[in-house]
């Protein structure tokens, strides 16, 4: 299966979940750049607080859910805290649920 960005952020949007919060990364605004070129997808994601010590276990998750879906890719996934991560980047209709709480 040739992946778009598009088709790699559903994938972690149905299948990766932040833990503290139980939302899927991809509303979170976690996600911040997908690139997919020849057999290759790299993923730039974020942290909602970059001192969580999941962070290699989140980033792991991703890498391992993409390269079950995409078999015979090459996965990689970068942790960045440029820009840092804010409540501003979530999908609207999920931070008006969460500003509901």
């Amino acid at each position: 299966m040739n992946p778009t960005p598009d088709g790699v952020r559903a994938v972690l949007r149905e299948r990766v979940l932040e833990p503290e919060l139980g939302a899927n990364i991809v509303d979170l605004g976690l996600v911040y750049d997908v690139q997919v070129v020849d057999s290759c997808v790299s993923v730039d994601m974020a942290l909602i607080n970059p001192d969580r010590s999941y962070a290699g276990e989140l980033a792991g998750q991703v890498e391992a859910v993409l390269r079950e879906v995409f078999e015979g890719l090459e996965v990689e996934v970068s942790l960045v805290c440029e820009p840092p991560w804010t409540p501003d980047m979530m999908d609207t209709a999920l931070r008006r649920q969460w500003e509901e709480r």
